[in-house]
């Protein structure tokens, strides 16, 4: 017993987990009380338990499985029933490249579960260790999916296919694990704060990425076997056309998650290895956004709501796909949302849902377009509008007439910063003369990650690296923080996500540029003469206030 011990010091000092001193300490303790030497680390503190399994692990030839590093496969968790895991206290993790269901346990060496799951599962089982509370803690994670999601909550009904659909897919949508497999990766998805979901055929595999905080993360590979069920569940959900693989499909599903009412665009494109499947996640609850949660510093925040408090003119955010315009646009709305003031959206989709605003879904197969919205809209005496994007000629003018004959109007617009905008409307055929007159403020903005309060790290930087970000040289920062990583996070060192702004007012000077059509690196220069704090030095400022780190600002702004 004790030799046994003692090769077990010795393992772990040479792997440096503990020192030749804390050894000596521990097996002091291990003769005078004859506990376990594992245990005697333990409880002095020397290791942890998952420490100790890890070179255990090694030692035997099995697998140590590190929850914190490595998501379990829903198609895994789908095979073994959650009885059978609490009972053995086992979590399936995933499937090996001989098709061997790799199994946590904290047991490995227990051949009735291992006999069980290869009954009962049907695969060859390959063991590996954990510790008990890090599977407990799993399994309660993984299988907790059945009493979050209804299964009811799903968009088409049986009634709604024909009659070839169904038999078709009796077996796809009666498979229990597939319909479990897909619960899983949704929910998993509301939990992990996911915008997006991307369901990815490879040559050998099914990858599945979550975009969390505008990045995409891998979160799990699925056996190819499995790939057409679930790409079809998802399909019927969206109410899409089953039997049509060669063409690319949008649909769309609600559901209810955790308590959270769910909408979900889903897009299908055909790709050399099958359908690929994208779910862009919407919360249909009412989320009453205030300006003061975006990032705003004070400065900036004070230009741009003196120009949304005028009672008209034009209010154009821009940034590229993804870069919060509509969520900017909304909380704004939100302040101007009081019973006296008639409040009129066309958006396309409709993302929130404002109390007392009346929003209008664009519909271009109709015939409601942007354009044809904001007409309709100037024929009910609005004093606010929205309009979700100016994306051709016809709504830019209709736009700009609107804000010109006394009306707030909001609007979104493609280009990389705020100067850029005046141009772009230029290029689309609206006189400059009237962009002069009716634009009041353009909001350029971008999404950086914020670092996550629990694991950021402080540093000192160098005088270079802080130059070559961008910081001026007379007023260099003492101290930034960095990105680490930890639990919380999920290993990623941000979370959450803030915005960078910068808010350029319509001068006499500006718009004298505008009418002579100047370019709009020109207007830009006369922009940061007149006060607007550009992106680059809005997030840098927001590095010096530790809000993000410098890595994370050069990865967003060019």
């Amino acid at each position: 017993m004790a030799q046994a011990g003692e090769r077990l010091g010795q393992l772990l000092m040479k792997a440096g987990i503990i020192t030749e001193g804390q050894l000596n300490d521990a097996l002091e303790v291990h003769k005078a009380t004859g506990s376990p030497l594992g245990r005697v680390l333990v409880e002095l503190g020397y290791a942890t338990q998952g420490a100790i399994l890890s070179v255990m692990a090694r030692q035997i030839g099995i697998p140590y499985i590190d929850f914190a590093e490595r998501n379990p496969d829903p198609v895994a968790i789908a095979a073994v029933p959650k009885e059978l895991a609490q009972r053995y206290v086992l979590m399936p993790v995933a499937f090996d490249e001989e098709g061997r269901l790799v199994v946590a346990m904290a047991d490995p060496q227990n051949v009735l579960a291992l006999d069980d799951l290869r009954i009962i599962t049907g695969y060859e089982i390959r063991p590996g260790i954990s510790t008990k509370d890090d599977i407990l803690i799993a399994i309660e994670q993984a299988y907790k999916v059945a009493q979050h999601t209804d299964d009811s909550d799903f968009g088409a009904s049986a009634s709604d296919l024909s009659r070839d659909d169904l038999e078709a897919l009796t077996e796809v949508t009666s498979d229990a694990p597939i319909v479990k497999i897909v619960n899983y990766i949704i929910t998993k998805a509301v939990a992990d704060r996911a915008s997006d979901i991307h369901i990815e055929p490879q040559e050998r595999d099914l990858r599945v990425r979550y975009r969390i905080d505008g990045v995409l993360h891998e979160v799990m590979r699925s056996p190819k076997s499995v790939q057409q069920s679930i790409i079809s569940r998802f399909k019927i959900m969206a109410d899409m056309d089953i039997a049509e693989a060669r063409r690319p499909q949008d649909g769309h599903t609600a559901m209810t998650v955790d308590g959270h009412n769910l909408d979900f665009r889903v897009s299908t494109l055909p790709t050399v290895y099958g359908e690929r499947v994208v779910l862009r996640i919407l919360r249909k609850d009412s989320i009453m956004l205030r300006l003061s949660d975006l990032g705003f510093l004070p400065r900036s925040l004070e230009r741009f709501e003196s120009s949304f408090r005028k009672p008209y003119g034009a209010i154009l955010v821009t940034g590229p796909t993804g870069s919060g315009k509509s969520t900017s646009l909304y909380a704004a709305i939100n302040v101007l949302n009081e019973v006296h003031r008639h409040i009129l959206t066309a958006e396309d989709p409709v993302e929130y849902r404002l109390p007392g605003v009346n929003q209008i879904q664009t519909n271009p197969k109709a015939g409601l377009t942007f354009a044809g919205a904001l007409r309709s809209f100037l024929r009910c005496s609005p004093d606010v509008i929205l309009v979700g994007e100016i994306r051709d000629q016809e709504t830019a003018k209709t736009a700009i007439e609107a804000a010109l004959t006394g009306h707030l109007v909001l609007s979104t617009l493609h280009t990389n910063d705020a100067p850029g905008a005046i141009t772009r409307l230029t290029e689309m055929g609206v006189e400059p003369f009237l962009i002069s007159s009716s634009v009041d403020c353009v909001l350029g903005q971008r999404l950086a990650r914020k670092l996550c309060d629990d694991c950021k790290e402080e540093y000192t930087p160098n005088k270079q690296m802080c130059l070559d970000a961008g910081f001026p040289a007379d007023n260099l920062p003492d101290k930034l923080w960095r990105a680490v990583g930890c639990k919380r996070c999920g290993g990623t060192g941000y979370r959450g996500r803030m915005g960078v702004h910068e808010v350029m007012l319509m001068s006499e000077e500006i718009s004298r540029l505008t009418v002579e059509e100047a370019t709009a690196e020109r207007i830009k220069a006369v922009a940061i003469e007149e006060g607007m704090m550009p992106l680059r030095q809005d997030g840098l400022e927001k590095c010096r206030m530790g809000r993000t780190s410098v890595e994370e600002i050069v990865r967003v702004i060019v």
